[in-house]
């Protein structure tokens, strides 16, 4: 690069002005990215002061410079090897297109530094012997990770069968005992229990019952007192001898009925 051109370059970034839409600073959703005001009244399209300039040809950067690099070089996107023919060393540098593939971007990328290219976006790409290289030790550490695992899998197997056998001789055990303390004990106590209670109240009643009817026959003789006396034997009257005990007719009541 030339003196001359790096004065010229030196021109345009001092010379470069921004350009700002009118109104950016009033609306938020009004961007600072350039718009022409068309407004009848606009201040800006009159240019009047402290409104903003208006791009003009003044404003533009050297003929000689305009469009160029800064490091001095007119930017050229590359994507395959066959466009590096028809580009100049000199006075061009490449930019290799995002869309390439590593395989052809290590190609495109050597080739272009053997022929004296400035590459703007260069990478520091693994030839096919380092990457080779790079993947031989990781397939080794995952070979001892999955052995690894394999070790501490067949461990854990060998121990859990351990404690399920225990529990297969524990599980009948528990249930040998539990129906041999039910059945021969149980039975025995539930069963003069159940006798014991209905026993009492069946041989109480069964005593009273005589004594209760024995009562009862002068309670109902004494509503008719003249069909017993006449019809009864000498054994009836035996008989009907507690009933005046039991109910006496007082003095009041017999006047009563005269």
């Amino acid at each position: 690069m030339t003196t001359e051109i790096k004065r010229l370059i030196r021109v345009r970034v001092e010379k470069g002005a921004t350009f700002k839409r009118d109104g950016y600073g009033k609306k938020r959703q009004l961007s600072d990215s350039w718009r022409k005001p068309r407004g009848q009244h606009n201040k800006q399209r009159e240019q009047k002061k402290a409104k903003g300039s208006l791009p003009k040809p003044g404003f533009g950067s050297p003929v000689a410079v305009r469009g160029m690099h800064p490091s001095g070089f007119f930017e050229v996107l590359v994507s395959s090897v066959k466009e590096l023919e028809e580009i100049n060393p000199k006075t061009h540098a490449i930019r290799i297109g995002a869309t390439v593939g590593e395989r052809t971007r290590a190609g495109l990328q050597e080739k272009a530094l053997a022929s004296g290219f400035k590459v703007l976006n260069a990478r520091t790409v693994k030839t096919v012997s380092e990457q080779e290289t790079a993947k031989k030790p990781a397939k080794a550490a995952d070979k001892k990770k999955s052995e690894a695992k394999k070790s501490e899998e067949k461990k854990k197997e060998e121990k859990k069968p351990a404690p399920s056998k225990a529990k297969a001789v524990e599980a009948p055990v528990k249930k040998d005992t539990k129906p041999a303390k039910k059945t021969p004990e149980a039975e025995e106590k539930k069963a003069p229990v159940k006798e014991k209670k209905p026993a009492k109240p069946k041989a109480e009643p069964a005593e009273k019952t005589p004594e209760g009817t024995k009562k009862a026959a002068p309670a109902k003789t004494t509503k008719k007192p003249a069909k017993p006396k006449a019809d009864a034997p000498a054994e009836d009257k035996s008989t009907a001898a507690p009933k005046p005990k039991t109910k006496k007719k007082t003095e009041s009541e017999v006047k009563k009925n005269e």
